[in-house]
């Protein structure tokens, strides 16, 4: 009989998903993943069993759904292990998307999490880990932003994010036993290191690496920089990338702190390395770590764009104990190793 404990993984097959998957089993979880594939593929979890060489379960669904995620907690409930936890990631993420259809955005982001929030009451569960993002905080006030830095986003996106974690902040007012951590994610990049999982954007990537990488690969021509005028040291944005196992480990820490510290309450923790790099810095590092070109050119800024953001990370290396590891060589590596060996990402030649 599986006796590890069951953990319900919504979007799990998306990017950051897939590689928590890894982390999950890696430290003995058993992942129960609900994914509707909208931006995603079945292939993903396929290559996360190839690589982790243990079982989990998958459903294909909407966590829009309330009769399924009803079915999905009252099958497991009836199993030795329970689902316990869950981590929400199943969320639309495109910025500028959620500028032109902020209608879509609010539906899926926080609708989805009400419907699942509803759900996990009625089956008990009490332990939710939130996919969040740096995006919440908006223009800085001061840098690099702590957790207490004021919540203001410049974008539906960002506020779909912020609206949840408010939600949550409520729900654990409500129900003084439950425990919510927000993980406030900057710019993940790169991908596991065996090659077989990383970003596959459906389309146009809406971020900066996978384009360079796309570029790498000759299947975009050139990378369009937005703005070489910003105040930063070269003149361009400034960011705080994030190796993507790195983050992933981000949430298996936050479950073992909820579950040895019997955490209840809310609490947000910035995930990043506390340092910030431009987008030229970026480029460099890819073509010394990757012995490649990148070709690009200077164009505009984009509006709400902002010249520098990255984290102040002491509370999640103090309470959760989790520190970045990676360096950017290690994500350039990683990333362009995924993108060599799969140039039109899972779909192979046919995307």
């Amino acid at each position: 009989m599986d006796m590890r404990k069951t953990v319900l993984v919504t979007g799990g097959a998306g990017y950051i998903g897939s590689h928590t998957l890894i982390k999950l089993l890696q430290y003995d979880y058993f992942p129960v993943v609900l994914d509707n594939f909208s931006n995603s593929t079945p292939e993903a979890l396929v290559r996360v069993k190839e690589i982790a060489k243990k079982s989990f379960d998958a459903v294909e669904g909407d966590v829009r759904d309330q009769q399924l995620l009803t079915s999905i907690f009252e099958k497991y409930s009836r199993q030795k292990n329970p689902i316990n936890c869950i981590i929400h990631f199943a969320a639309h993420k495109a910025v500028g998307e959620s500028v032109s259809r902020p209608l879509k955005y609010y539906e899926n982001n926080v609708t989805g999490t009400l419907t699942l929030l509803a759900a996990a009451k009625a089956a008990n569960v009490k332990r939710f880990v939130f996919s969040s993002s740096a995006t919440i905080y908006g223009k800085p006030h001061f840098l690099p932003y702590t957790e207490d830095h004021p919540v203001a986003p410049t974008n539906p996106y960002g506020w779909s994010k912020a609206m949840v974690e408010q939600i949550l902040k409520d729900v654990c007012i409500a129900t003084p036993e439950f425990s919510a951590i927000a993980l406030r994610y900057f710019n993940p990049i790169g991908a596991h290191s065996s090659g077989l999982i990383g970003e596959d954007p459906k389309d146009e990537p809406n971020n900066l690496f996978p384009y360079i990488t796309q570029v790498a690969v000759k299947t975009r021509k050139h990378l369009r920089i937005f703005g070489n005028d910003y105040e930063t040291p070269d003149g361009t944005g400034v960011r705080d990338y994030i190796h993507i196992e790195d983050l992933a480990e981000g949430h298996v820490k936050a479950i073992q702190y909820q579950e040895e510290k019997q955490q209840t309450g809310f609490k947000a923790f910035n995930l990043g390395t506390g340092r910030g790099t431009s987008v030229l810095q970026l480029i460099n590092a890819f073509e010394e770590a990757t012995n490649t070109k990148v070709a690009y050119e200077f164009s505009d800024r984009r509006a709400g764009d902002l010249a520098a953001a990255w984290a102040n990370t002491s509370a999640a290396e103090n309470e959760l104990n989790w520190k970045a590891k990676h360096g950017l060589a290690d994500m350039c590596r990683d990333g362009w190793n995924w993108q060599k060996n799969n140039p039109h990402g899972y779909c192979n030649n046919n995307k």
